[in-house]
């Protein structure tokens, strides 16, 4: 890696590209080899980002709540092809009795849209439309992104299995032991080095067209699946006090670059970090190992899921986990992006809060993994 041009394309992002506030951490290893930070935290620019500064960085927090599950299922001694209605007896129902949890976990499920229409503030009535749902598709025939329903669904599991919602589990198992700055439910004590989230401006390129176009279209499966459950549509409300402590897995995590960064480092460095050992070789095997590949049903342009975490597909024109076939992470909407790379030892993670028109990581990002790897 060279470090000075990777500092130079992090300028970039601002000077050209239009970056508002943003941070990058690179780890290998198990050790922080380059943390770089800039701009604002606020649209007036009153605000510095600053080294600890936390920011929304949406569904990225899928991959935090994935790495709970299979913690879990670690500590349990419980293969991926164990169903999840053995847990969870409920959700055997309208034919789901045979759905593992390793299909549930790399979005085969068929449940990435319910017929229900449910709060998503109401937690209990989530799970109960989730029990009653068929499947929209025959689970194991076919992956498709579950945007909103993904986090509930593991997030249930977690309780089943362990007493705890994944707030908690993440809290106990992994952000105070390793000292992340990270939370799925933000405490009022944190909401002054948080950074305001921000919408995509409008007029950018939005690809894939086709998503975009059945995103607009009411009644496609497209428009279900980022709809439901519904509420909590708006970018904005995101940054209000009582949202920000919402404990929702599939897109709430808050947290610093820095730490996410650490997160995926201890993923990537074998599952250990700093004398302890959080994963077993055969679990970070689980999450290198593709179980979903292809045309992704929702997306509409091919993906690759392992167990509750995304992978390059095949075919895919950009890499957006670096060059290594053993790297896997999950990206957030707009642009934040966090993985690791278990073959070379390294974990990156880039958060911002201006937000770009695009469902996977963009140029501000793909650059600096580029130049991480030179």
């Amino acid at each position: 890696m060279n470090p000075e041009r990777v500092a130079r394309l992090f300028d970039d992002n601002f000077s050209r590209f239009g970056e508002l506030g943003a941070a990058i951490s690179i780890w290998r290893h198990g050790k922080p080899v380059l943390e770089l930070h800039g701009g604002f935290r606020d649209s007036k620019r009153e605000q510095p980002w600053t080294a600890d500064t936390l920011v929304l960085f949406w569904s990225a927090t899928k991959g935090l709540g994935s790495a709970c599950l299979l913690h879990a299922l670690q500590e349990r001694r419980l293969s991926l092809e164990r169903t999840v209605a053995e847990f969870w007896p409920e959700f055997a129902q309208s034919g789901k009795d045979r759905v593992t949890l390793g299909e549930l976990l790399s979005h085969q499920a068929g449940l990435s849209a319910l017929d229900e229409q449910v709060d998503i503030l109401d937690y209990p009535a989530v799970i109960a439309a989730l029990e009653k749902q068929k499947p929209l598709w025959p689970p194991g025939t076919a992956h498709g992104y579950h945007a909103r329903t993904f986090g509930f669904l593991i997030d249930e599991c977690v309780r089943r299995t362990t007493g705890k919602r994944i707030s908690e589990y993440w809290r106990e198992s992994f952000a105070e032991p390793l000292g992340l700055d990270i939370w799925i439910g933000l405490p009022e004590s944190e909401l002054h080095r948080t950074a305001t989230i921000y919408a995509a401006k409008a007029g950018g390129e939005q690809s894939p067209p086709e998503f975009y176009r059945e995103l607009a279209t009411p009644g496609t499966l497209v428009k279900k699946t980022f709809t439901s459950p519904t509420g909590l549509h708006s970018i904005a409300a995101m940054n209000t006090r009582e949202n920000r402590a919402l404990q929702i897995v599939s897109f709430s995590g808050i947290g610093s670059a820095s730490a996410l960064a650490k997160f995926y480092g201890m993923l990537a460095n074998g599952g250990q970090m700093e004398g302890r050992h959080y994963f077993k070789t055969e679990t970070v095997t689980q999450m290198t190992t593709p179980l979903a590949s292809g045309i992704d049903c929702i997306l509409q342009i091919p993906t690759a899921f392992s167990a509750g975490f995304m992978k390059d597909a095949a075919g895919s024109p950009k890499k957006i986990f670096g060059p290594s076939a053993s790297a896997f992470g999950h990206p957030g909407a707009g642009g934040s992006n966090a993985f690791a790379d278990p073959e070379n030892g390294i974990a990156f993670a880039y958060v911002m809060n201006q937000m770009e028109q695009s469902l996977l990581p963009n140029e501000k990002s793909l650059r600096l993994i580029d130049a991480t790897y030179a």
